[in-house]
């Protein structure tokens, strides 16, 4: 399958017998149960000549091998070092299945076809190379690990990983220190040190046995135990017995002085070929035409040729030939390869590129087009810098603008690049000069003002000018319009007010011939699910059923938002997994954060509130990292609430004043929405059904779901137990009716989980609990652990009132379990309260007080301490106004005390039975 081919001399490996066995070992352990390894060490310390005993050692065993290596001027052309890689085990495609055949065959250029996702890449190589280990055992070897292209490093960085148990090892070198390579950081890996002073003496002795002592201790001391230094520095001294080493310089300056001058020497020819050799990163002898004038440059040691492919010994070796040549000189070899290269569009418009002395519409478009096709790949790295050449390439005006603005918003929606996407956005501005900038302009100032500073109003008046500015505002194959659409919708989702709402509806109303399917979709389940998702259901179901075949990333993630408020997110998890993980390897930064906070929203009411954390944290993370300052307080929300439902009111008090205070300027509603329903989750878990009445009616008015406010589907219950428990039977009975008539129950089983709970909460029968036997019947309600407990909280409250006491115990018990298990800390303790009124110790929460005290006047006694008026204590307890006045006149004897006022005190000297 090929290899390194070649054998250094045994000098090459003087003092490396530790590493030697260290990699022999790797070799040995990983044709039996695979794993990944990567030399680290600064350049020229033996890395290679460690990569090619490997191969040796594999090769010796029967173990296949597979060499790729990383070039500098190839970094930029997406997959070329998997190509490479791969290039002669191609034929083994068809044994793939169809899905992976189809990935590598277009993402290497094989086939046409739309390109696909890089974490479906990485899946098809992993497969591809299991496939292979199935004949026999394989070692993958790269070298020059950092000019790998990014969307290789990617690919293989995933391969890596995923590796053990299946036969196949792959053994990597990188450069360690400042020009290193820190992507596969999670990998064992083998600093390779430079040589100790035994070592390099031996070594300088064993290569140069002529040199003087003093001589030789100047070289060991200069080149401080790196091999190359000490192998090549002699090379370009003049009689290196007789002479001294120069003076003291950087090793890496030195040792590219050494290169240079070795390259002048060479005939023109020979650096005209190597210059091609440098420019085209592939080492593929067959682009450069005639090469017999290269021979030069192998005696001289710099290169060698193996199986057709030329192969620099030192990465420095490429710099310094490029650094002899001349401007033109780089412009000729760059057209030769372009012509050469007329199959390839990637790289035939990329040297096209680099050959260009001024602008060209022509070369900037082609270059356009290869951004696109690997942004489409996966590579929206490699794509922003494309766009941004093309730009350069531009004759000026409008070409210039939108190519400069793309990249601005593909940095800011992909890389998480939102620092530099305003230079980039006031470079399109002023290409686009007097003339009204284009749409992308428009597109990537909006993302930018939403997502930077959260100035929904100033991005949405810019979006929506554009839009209707366009010559046809209706034509559905814009590209950019349709990104523009998508972006308007969240700006008008987080401005929160339904005027906003009423130009977006309109452009979307208007696209011919038809609208897209999954931006009509969203439309539908995002913008105003209560009055608009219905109709969509089932092409929403279709497209998550979709999941697990979409390569696009934002896709997915859009798709994700689409099922959000709709309880249908766990059939996306395992598409949302791949976003981030696809981030993590160095995707789509902004999809992974998206991702990670819609898996969040999953586990909260699935009650996986550990993960909720764990995905919330590192969505929080990256905004943090690459200054979403926008898409952080969706994060902040989620942990505002995990706060609450946990009892740590302080800081969800301190989360949701950070929420106002920042959304407050802004006239962010949907933000002030996330900020009320965590103070009203709060207000419920300690029982002031007032105070969470006043929340709760911020998100929606009670009666009433509010249009265009998704977020009133998620405290259907929360607001109608609020009005109940604060004496508004009314309006309790309002709200329930207007789930109802929106058939909230015929959205999602949580919908009408938390539609029957109401219905039963809001049922002024004390003595009818059908309501609350159909609620808890309701199929799948144990999917939504914290709703279902809340309602069997209520219903075991509603039992003890009229009495029934052994059932009121039996839901009471459980639904204590349920939060306990969960850690809702304020509901297990309102549990435990009512548990303890019927009777029923629980457990350590026992109190130890007078014996005359019963377990309700204790509670009621509580109440009162904390300054609650009679109305409000029996709101809470089912009890009236007088019975808790009754209570009370007996209970302050007992206590020795005559008012409210000394309840607290004469409290603090007994254990509360209501403490959990």
């Amino acid at each position: 399958m090929g290899g390194f081919g070649w054998r250094d001399p045994a000098w090459s490996l003087i003092g490396r017998e530790k590493e030697i066995e260290f990699v022999g070992s790797f070799v040995e352990r990983a044709a039996v149960e695979g794993g990944a390894l990567l030399l680290s060490g600064e350049a020229g310390v033996g890395k290679t000549a460690l990569l090619e005993v490997a191969v040796a050692r594999a090769k010796a065993a029967g173990v296949g091998v597979l060499v790729g290596m990383g070039a500098e001027f190839e970094a930029e052309v997406s997959f070329a070092g998997l190509h490479q890689l791969l290039d002669p085990v191609l034929d083994e495609l068809p044994g793939l299945s169809p899905v992976h055949a189809r990935a590598l065959g277009v993402a290497l250029g094989l086939r046409v076809g739309e390109a696909p996702a890089q974490l479906t890449v990485a899946g098809a190589t992993l497969a591809l190379l299991r496939h292979l280990a199935l004949a026999r055992p394989l070692l993958v070897v790269i070298d020059d690990l950092p000019w790998l292209d990014r969307a290789s490093a990617t690919v293989l960085g995933f391969v890596a990983r995923r590796l053990a148990g299946h036969r196949v090892g792959l053994l990597a070198a990188a450069r360690s220190g400042p020009e290193g390579f820190t992507g596969w950081g999670d990998l064992p890996e083998l600093e390779v040190p430079p040589l100790d002073d035994a070592g390099a003496a031996a070594l300088l002795a064993a290569r140069f046995p002529a040199l003087t002592p003093r001589v030789r201790q100047r070289l060991l001391a200069e080149a401080q135990g790196n091999p190359l230094a000490l192998l090549e520095l002699p090379v370009a001294l003049a009689g290196p017995q007789h002479g001294a080493l120069p003076a003291v310089l950087p090793l890496g300056r030195r040792l590219r002085a050494v290169f240079a001058a070795r390259i002048g020497g060479l005939p023109e020819e020979t650096r005209r070929l190597l210059l091609l050799a440098v420019l085209d990163g592939t080492g593929d002898l067959g682009v450069q035409g005639d090469t017999s004038g290269i021979a030069a440059a192998e005696r001289a040691g710099l290169i060698r040729v193996v199986s057709g492919r030329l192969m620099f010994r030192h990465p420095l070796t490429r710099a310094a030939v490029v650094e002899l040549s001349t401007i033109e000189q780089r412009r000729q070899a760059h057209r030769e390869l372009a012509e050469r290269l007329a199959d390839q569009p990637a790289r035939h418009a990329w040297h096209l590129a680099e050959a260009a002395e001024g602008p060209d519409e022509r070369v900037a478009a082609l270059l356009q087009d290869v951004a696109h096709a690997n942004l489409f790949r996966g590579d929206g790295v490699g794509a922003i810098a494309e766009l941004i050449r093309a730009a350069e390439l531009s004759p000026g005006g409008t070409g210039r603008a939108d190519r400069l603005a793309e990249a601005a918003y593909l940095g800011s929606i992909v890389t998480g690049d939102l620092q530099d996407a305003p230079r980039l956005l006031e470079a399109a501005r002023r290409a686009a000069a007097e003339r009204r900038p284009p749409l992308s302009v428009a597109v990537a100032g909006a993302y930018q003002l939403l997502n930077g500073d959260g100035d929904a109003d100033t991005a949405h008046a810019l979006l929506v000018a554009a839009i209707e500015g366009l010559d046809d505002p209706g034509d559905a194959g814009n590209k950019t319009l349709i990104e523009a659409l998508y972006t308007l919708l969240m700006v008008c989702f987080f401005g929160g007010r339904t005027e906003l709402w009423t130009p977006f509806h309109a452009a979307v109303d208007r696209l011919r011939p038809s609208t897209p399917e999954l931006l009509d979709v969203l439309r539908g389940t995002f913008s105003d699910p209560v009055r608009l998702a219905a109709p969509t259901l089932g092409r929403l179901d279709a497209a998550i059923a979709g999941l697990e075949e979409e390569i696009n990333p934002a896709r997915a993630v859009r798709i994700g938002i689409a099922a959000s408020y709709l309880d249908r997110l766990a059939g996306c998890r395992g598409a949302l997994r791949r976003v981030v993980r696809d981030g993590r390897d160095g995707g789509a930064v902004t999809s992974a954060i998206e991702a990670l906070y819609l898996l969040g929203n999953d586990a909260l009411f699935t009650g996986q509130w550990e993960y909720m954390e764990e995905v919330t944290d590192e969505g929080l993370a990256l905004c943090d990292a690459h200054g979403y300052r926008l898409l952080t307080w969706p994060g902040i929300f989620l942990r505002a609430v995990l706060a609450a439902v946990r009892g740590q009111e302080d800081v969800a008090r301190g989360l949701t004043d950070q929420m106002t205070a920042w959304a407050g300027p802004r006239r962010l509603r949907a933000v002030h929405r996330y900020a009320a329903h965590t103070r009203t989750l709060m207000a419920l878990g300690r029982g002031d059904f007032e105070d969470a009445y006043r929340h709760a009616v911020q998100v929606t008015p009670v009666g009433e779901l509010a249009s265009h406010v998704p977020q009133a589907l998620w405290l259907v219950m929360e607001l109608t137990e609020a009005a109940m428990r604060s004496g508004r039977t009314t309006r309790a009975a309002a709200h329930v009716a207007a789930a109802r008539h929106a058939d909230l129950p015929g959205l999602s089983p949580r919908l009408a989980l938390v539609t029957a709970g109401a219905a039963a909460m809001a049922d002024p029968d004390l003595h009818e609990h059908v309501l609350f036997e159909e609620a808890m019947a309701v199929p799948d309600a144990d999917r939504w652990p914290f709703d279902l407990a809340r309602i069997r909280l209520a219903f075991g409250e509603r039992l003890r009132r009229v009495k029934a006491t052994t059932e009121a115990r039996a839901h009471l018990s459980g639904a204590l379990e349920a939060f306990q298990r969960l850690g809702a800390r304020p509901w297990a303790a309102r549990a435990a309260a009512e548990l303890r009124a019927t009777g029923l110790s629980v457990g350590q929460t026992e109190i130890s007080g007078p014996a005359s005290l019963t377990p309700q006047q204790w509670e009621i006694a509580r109440l009162a301490a904390t300054g609650l008026t009679n109305k409000q204590i029996g709101e809470r307890l089912f009890l009236s106004p007088r019975t808790v006045a009754t209570h009370l006149y007996q209970l302050f004897p007992k206590l020795g005390v005559t008012s409210r006022a000394a309840l607290r005190d004469a409290l603090a000297d007994h254990p509360s039975k209501s403490d959990d």
